[in-house]
């Protein structure tokens, strides 16, 4: 066994170690199964077809060798080690976010992190709604189209039949699809190591171009982008007044998609109260196309979610969640599953989206373009986590939400349950997003602070007196401009 021959090696360089940087070299226990966990990880992943042989030529290796040749080793090991970091991240509590301002306060100051959207239609953010000229164009496409699409999976063409096709009934052609689900990574490398390495699958690791793919699906998909096109389906609406609206929040939101005959449409919509976090929306959304593929493993949404749902009404049910015995017989990943409401479309979803919000109310989000497209809104007050943390290539690129809740605040999302694929809980990332915010809102009060800013009451004052207007974005112009 490879971890025997670690041990022993490991016990012969306590014996002859002589001084404090020898002794640096020696290996815990734990270390010792972590360096074994490593190794037989690496090779599944890169050389999974011949793991087994590997692994035995490993173990004769370490057979073989000497005690000083473990050492020469573990010099470079130690190296290599100072120079990435600890070998485990060390497990710390939450951060905690504290701004020292109220909840009103906030809402007040949060305004200035408005993320203007106008010049980002290029990346998918749509600032007007799409004209009805524009719109017919769009639908004379797809006439012209026919129902051929490329697979959103596999790049496949495929021809796709809303309402279904006459003669047998069926909703797509292609056969099954063949992919990977999993992004692809280029595997970390050791130091002095010039090989070439390939791109591999997180799903299964393997390289790519090695295999058509590891999952399987009955059905090619397609995603439809252009929001013209979008509209041909159901047209974006501006947020209407609404002075039932509250002015002292915020609202926080997040969309789960599917996939349907028309491409990704929505199927789950969630909002919350900001910065409060409490929920204020939360309904399963019947697409206006036949589904192909609710895309459960990001979604979260799973075919018993749809078939049990009942139709949402205004009233709360607080019968909804399981009693304590009933869920004590249910498996893990279902205990904490609450029972969801549905919409007969997501027009009625925008509306009571629209019932919680005013233009001026300022909706927070991780890449809010996709949710705003898939609810058909152009909302002209977002906050939008993607562009308040810009990834250092800027758009396209950007910082996933679940590394930015790590990063930040040392918190875990979209965590499996017990090995079950659950997909993502939008009220988890819709609150997710709000916390993002409060911590981007503490760090930019602590610079105003150090420039002389002061709070009084709700009102902000700047060194030079009182600002009638305050407006924009926390920039170091706006900031320095009162100076």
């Amino acid at each position: 066994m490879l971890h025997s021959e670690y041990t022993r090696l490991n016990n012969e360089l306590k014996k002859t170690a002589k001084d404090a940087e020898e002794k640096q070299l020696i290996l815990t226990d734990q270390d010792l199964i972590w360096r074994v966990l490593d190794e037989e990880e690496t090779t599944a992943i890169e050389k999974g077809a011949i793991y087994s042989n590997v692994i035995k030529n490993k173990i004769m290796q370490y057979k073989k060798m000497t005690v000083l040749q473990w050492k020469d080793e573990r010099v470079v090991q130690s190296r290599q080690q100072t120079q990435k970091g600890p070998h485990k991240k060390p497990l710390a509590s939450p951060k905690k976010i504290l701004t020292g301002l109220t909840p009103a306060q906030e809402v007040r100051l949060v305004r200035q992190l408005i993320t203007p959207i106008d010049d980002l239609a290029v990346h998918g953010y749509v600032s007007s709604v799409p004209a009805e000229a524009d719109i017919k164009k769009a639908r004379e496409g797809l006439e012209a189209a026919k129902g051929w699409e490329k697979c959103d999976r596999c790049d496949k063409r495929f021809q796709m039949f809303p309402g279904r096709r006459e003669e047998d009934g069926a909703l797509a052609s292609g056969g099954t699809c063949t992919f990977h689900w999993g992004k692809t990574y280029f595997p970390e490398r050791q130091l002095g190591d010039r090989s070439q390495q390939p791109k591999r699958y997180r799903c299964c690791g393997q390289a790519v171009g090695d295999s058509a793919g590891c999952h399987t699906n009955p059905h090619h998909v397609f995603k439809a982008s252009d929001p013209k096109r979008l509209a041909t389906i159901l047209n974006y609406a501006e947020t209407p007044a609404n002075p039932n609206a509250p002015s002292d929040r915020a609202v926080c939101f997040d969309c789960e998609m599917c996939y349907t005959v028309h491409g990704l449409e929505l199927v789950r919509l969630t909002a919350t109260a900001w910065p409060t976090g409490e929920e204020l929306l939360d309904v399963l959304v019947q697409p206006v196309g036949e589904i192909i593929d609710l895309n459960s493993r990001y979604s979260g949404v799973w075919p018993e979610d749809m078939a049990s749902a009942e139709p949402w009404t205004a009233q709360k049910d607080d019968k909804e969640d399981p009693t304590p015995a009933q869920a004590k017989k249910m498996p893990i990943y279902k205990k904490n599953k609450k029972k969801m409401k549905i919409v007969s479309s997501p027009e009625v979803a925008r509306d009571l989206l629209f019932s919680l919000i005013a233009p001026d109310t300022p909706l927070i989000g991780h890449g809010l373009e996709n949710d705003l497209n898939s609810v058909r809104i152009v909302h002209p007050t977002v906050i939008d986590t993607v562009l308040l943390f810009p990834h250092k290539h800027g758009l396209p690129y950007r910082q996933g939400l679940k590394m930015l809740m790590d990063n930040l605040l040392n918190r875990k999302i979209q965590v499996e349950t017990a090995g079950k694929v659950q997909g993502h809980d939008s009220a988890e990332d819709a609150r997710a997003a709000g916390d993002l915010v409060r911590f981007k809102l503490s760090e930019e009060w602590k610079s105003m602070k150090l420039l002389g800013w002061k709070l009084e009451g709700n009102e902000f004052i700047p060194p030079g007196g009182k600002v009638d207007d305050f407006q924009g974005q926390l920039t170091v112009e706006f900031l320095e401009s009162a100076l």
